[in-house]
C-alpha cells in the first residue's frame, strides 16, 4: 500500500559527475546518485554524493553537478521489496538465472532476447531503456540518455535497521539498488526489471518485480567490464509520458517497520 507523507519538508538532492566534460557533451559517465534529506542534514547529504563521485572505480570526474530542490508535493512510502539472494558461479549461470527469472515475472522470452541486443546497441546508456513486451520493442525516444529514475531514498536509520533484521550489508549500494527497485516495481506498467552496476569493480545484479521482489544475482557480468545495464520491462498498453513522469518526478520514501 502506498502512503503520503507530509510530516517534515524534504529536498530532492541529485549528483552527476562525468569525465572530459559534461554527460551532454558527450563526457564519460563515472557516477551519479540522490537522496531526499531535510534541511538540516543537507550538508551531510551532499557530502555523501561528493565523496561517492571523488571515489569511483570508473575514474577521476572533470565535471559534477550537485544541486538540490525542495519538495512540494506529498512523498509516498513504499515497503521495500523482499529479497532473496541467487548465487551465480559464472557470468553464463547468472545470466541464465535472470533470463529465468524474468520469464517467471510475466516477461516473454522474445522480449528478453530483443532487448539484450538493444542493449548492445546501446552500451553506453545514462539511464535505463524501457521496452514493451506488447510490441517486442523499446519504447520512448531517448536514444543514448535513456529514463533515469529520481526523487527517492530510505532513512539510513531505517535501513539499517531492515539490514540488521534480515542479516543482510548495510552497504550504500544494497540500499541504493533496492530503494530504485522498489519505487519501479510499484508502478502497475512495470511487469519487471534487469539491472547490473556499469561499475568495473562490481559484478552483482539484479532482477526485480512485483511478483518476485528482489532478486539479487552475485555475477551478471566480468570483473572489470564497465558496461552497465538498466531495462524496464513494461505492459506499453498504459500511457508511456505518465509512467516516465512517475519514474523522473515522483517522490518516494521506503519505509520499513519490523511487525511486517
Amino acid at each position: 500500500m502506498v502512503k503520503a507523507l507530509r510530516e517534515e519538508t524534504f529536498y530532492s538532492v541529485r549528483m552527476r559527475a562525468s569525465q572530459n566534460g559534461p554527460h551532454e557533451k558527450g563526457g564519460k559517465h563515472i557516477s551519479g546518485g540522490e537522496q531526499l534529506s531535510t534541511y538540516d542534514n543537507l550538508k551531510q547529504s551532499i557530502n555523501v554524493l561528493l565523496d561517492k563521485a571523488l571515489s569511483h572505480s570508473r575514474g577521476n570526474p572533470d565535471f559534477m553537478q550537485i544541486q538540490f530542490e525542495m519538495i512540494d508535493e506529498p512523498i509516498k512510502k513504499l515497503k521495500p521489496l523482499p529479497i532473496e539472494i541467487n548465487e551465480a558461479g559464472s557470468v553464463e549461470e547468472g545470466q541464465s538465472i535472470a533470463r529465468n527469472l524474468l520469464e517467471k515475472a510475466g516477461v516473454p522470452t522474445e522480449s528478453i532476447e530483443k532487448a539484450h541486443r538493444e542493449l548492445m546497441e546501446h552500451s553506453v546508456l545514462r539511464g535505463a531503456i524501457l521496452f514493451d513486451i506488447r510490441s517486442c520493442s523499446r519504447i520512448g525516444d531517448r536514444n543514448e540518455k535513456g529514463v533515469r529514475v529520481s526523487r527517492m531514498d530510505w532513512l539510513t536509520g531505517d535501513f539499517e535497521k531492515w539490514a540488521d533484521h534480515y542479516n543482510m550489508s548495510r552497504s550504500q549500494r544494497l540500499k541504493e539498488a533496492l530503494v530504485l527497485a522498489t519505487k519501479v516495481s510499484a508502478h502497475p506498467a512495470t511487469i519487471a526489471e534487469l539491472c547490473w552496476s556499469d561499475d568495473p569493480e562490481y559484478i552483482t545484479g539484479y532482477v526485480a518485480s512485483k511478483k518476485l521482489g528482489y532478486q539479487r544475482i552475485t555475477k551478471l557480468k566480468e570483473y572489470g567490464d564497465e558496461r552497465g545495464c538498466r531495462i524496464f520491462f513494461v505492459d506499453g498498453s498504459s500511457h508511456l509520458q505518465p509512467y516516465i513522469d512517475y519514474l523522473e518526478r515522483q517522490s518516494i520514501l521506503i519505509q520499513w517497520e519490523e511487525d511486517e
